[in-house]
């Protein structure tokens, strides 16, 4: 009796040859396209309505079983909710993680074994490998698309019945496939951002959720610049739109710190400037892979963000449960509301949501308060 295999079809290219070749290794496959966003919704255009016919249409080609089903309530009760929060308390959010934790291999999972499935499948460039009957998270094979840090937060529940059909292929072949095999996806341009904001302005975005105030933009020796439109919409190490260009010596400005109490955007002109790195940070809410505390204290690498370099770090659990996270060397924009993500070579530990960080200079521990 074939296996069951429900696949989650996103209208891309990736989930289309996931589930080319899940067929091809004689799964019982079912696709399923998941709402997670009302498009109808004024503040946040989706195209997913577009989406779930392209994946309609390779199912077809493919001669397999294709549902929707609407998670619009799960993701905004635990993906989007949190998103909000987090922006108020003036950290900068990965919803894409969370959503993985709490609708991709949570949610979907649930409503999988409702369908009797022995196993889901998803279109992530990551891969699964067990070992004595634990399960492991490994990078992608594809190095420039590996995903694993957006999966960091994933149990070992979810994982003993998770299949990345694409994990140990590079993009150029899953696309090669995709044309070989005359799939209605193969040249569709690959997704970027956040679903729930679709095409429109991230600001503007921001603004229609939560309320905004103007403040004073000032350099990290006090000096006063002009005025920033909202704390919100700011991220540390930030070049780009802080609007004090051509002042001082000419190089330029990045955002070093945010304090939500005075409502300040603390800036730093050059980008070697000591007010943009840390030393090591303090990450609440640890997840790990195994879901037990490895030996600590633990030497292994890091990310602070999507394709980012490994950092090698030393890490050790703190009274609370937190975790603190030693640098090697010093770090430029560890941005709190992130996740760390942990390494040994290939295989992902876990991810922490970083809390607050330790500055290199202790004259700019300041700038992050409040």
């Amino acid at each position: 009796m074939k296996k069951r295999v429900i696949l989650g079809m996103s209208g891309g290219v990736d989930s289309s040859v996931s589930a080319l070749l899940l067929k091809e290794a004689g799964y019982e496959i079912i696709g399923l396209f998941m709402k997670n966003w009302d498009e109808k919704d004024e503040y946040g255009v989706c195209t997913a309505t577009e989406d779930a016919a392209d994946a309609r249409r390779v199912a077809n080609q493919l001669d397999i079983s294709f549902y929707t089903i609407n998670f619009e309530k799960e993701y905004w009760d635990r993906v989007f909710t949190y998103f909000l929060d987090e922006y108020k308390k003036g950290r900068t959010p990965n919803p894409d993680v969370m959503c993985n934790q709490e609708i991709k291999f949570n949610a979907f999972l649930d409503y999988a074994l409702q369908l009797e499935a022995d196993y889901i499948a998803m279109g992530h460039y990551a891969q699964v490998e067990e070992r004595a009957g634990d399960y492991y998270l490994l990078r992608g094979k594809d190095k420039n698309k590996d995903q694993s840090y957006f999966l960091s937060r994933i149990g070992q529940q979810a994982l003993s019945r998770t299949i990345f059909p694409i994990g140990h292929l590079e993009k150029k072949e899953v696309r090669r496939l995709a044309e070989k095999n005359n799939l209605y996806t193969a040249k569709k341009k690959d997704s970027t951002g956040i679903c729930f904001i679709g095409e429109r302005d991230f600001d503007e975005f921001l603004d229609r959720y939560l309320l905004t105030k103007e403040g004073d933009i000032i350099d990290v020796k006090g000096n006063k610049l002009g005025k920033h439109k909202g704390l919100i919409h700011y991220t540390l190490g930030q070049r780009r739109g802080i609007g004090i260009g051509g002042i001082g010596t000419g190089e330029p400005w990045f955002v070093a710190g945010k304090n939500l109490k005075k409502n300040i955007l603390y800036v730093a002109q050059g980008e070697n400037h000591p007010a943009l790195y840390s030393t090591s940070l303090i990450g609440e809410s640890p997840s790990w892979i195994l879901e037990r505390f490895p030996k600590m204290p633990l030497r292994c690498t890091a990310k602070f963000r999507y394709r980012q370099s490994d950092f090698p770090v030393t890490v050790d659990i703190l009274e609370d449960g937190n975790i603190h996270i030693m640098y090697d060397k010093p770090v430029k924009a560890v941005t709190p509301g992130q996740v760390a993500v942990l390494y040994q070579d290939e295989v992902c530990l876990g991810g922490s949501i970083i809390k607050s960080i330790e500055p290199l200079d202790k004259r700019y521990a300041h700038l992050n308060e409040g």
